[in-house]
């Protein structure tokens, strides 16, 4: 019996080609797995995608129900647990505040206040400001929510989402008028998103609030879907300014995606 116990004390130390602890990596791959899958999924497709043979897979779901990570439904497939919900809140919070020596960069190069934002469940929410350091001045409350159909944010995140995901989803949160500019048609916002999608950046022309324009670009390869984002009067962020900003949104979001990656895997 001691033998045993030492034995599976040893497979469970096993290191990764990385260094790490491979029955860590597994574990939070197959989290990933799931998000990926829509948070439930049945053991046989974990099997499938990962490769893990099945008793490996039930081995550390059981261990990850256990600790409050996973829970298993009464259809027997395994979703994605509550105690996930508080880590992802507050590394949402660190994202943000992470995020702001990029946002200060924006501010100084622009003028103009800068925001980080991200996609949670059906809703935008703000992670992150810097404020313009003019008198005349745009301002979001960080952990504001709104809807994605009328902010430059909203635009930038669901730019590469397939269309009739964005069908769903405008049709779970309806598209309430913010101005007299909003888009309030399904049709017109996937027209505004192919437009994103030509341009590389997205635009808020007096939709959210009159007298506000706002451009936004998606960061790449977040593990979050995230977007950084200036606003301010309409006077200012014209046409013109606007050839000159885009750049420089576009270069900051490349600095932090990459400031994201290397805090991964490897670094």
């Amino acid at each position: 019996m001691p033998t045993s116990s030492a034995s599976t004390t040893d497979a469970a130390k096993t290191s990764a080609p990385s260094g790490g602890v491979q029955s860590l990596e597994r574990a939070f791959d197959l989290l990933e797995r799931m998000a990926d899958a829509g948070g439930e999924v049945g053991l046989s497709e974990l099997s499938a995608s990962s490769g893990l043979p099945l008793p490996t897979i039930h081995r550390l779901m059981r261990t990850l129900v256990s600790c409050g990570y996973v829970r298993q439904q009464p259809n027997r497939r395994y979703a994605l647990g509550p105690r996930l919900i508080r880590l992802g809140e507050s590394a949402s919070r660190l994202l943000g505040t992470w995020a702001r020596p990029y946002l200060a960069r924006l501010v100084e190069e622009t003028g103009e206040t800068a925001n980080m934002a991200l996609l949670d469940g059906d809703e935008i929410v703000y992670v992150a400001q810097v404020p313009s350091k003019h008198s005349m001045r745009m301002f979001t409350e960080v952990g504001r929510r709104v809807l994605p159909h009328s902010t430059g944010v909203g635009k930038a995140l669901l730019a590469h989402t397939p269309a009739d995901e964005v069908r769903a989803l405008l049709a779970r949160t309806g598209m309430p008028a913010a101005t007299e500019k909003t888009i309030t048609t399904a049709d017109g916002f996937l027209d505004a998103l192919d437009e994103v999608r030509r341009l590389g950046y997205a635009v808020d022309d007096n939709e959210q609030e009159i007298g506000v324009r706002c451009l936004a670009v998606s960061v790449p390869n977040s593990p979050t879907a995230a977007a950084i984002s200036i606003s301010g009067p309409a006077g200012r962020v014209t046409e013109a300014a606007t050839d000159k900003i885009v750049p420089v949104l576009q270069q900051v979001a490349a600095e932090l995606s990459e400031a994201l990656a290397s805090s991964g895997p490897g670094a």
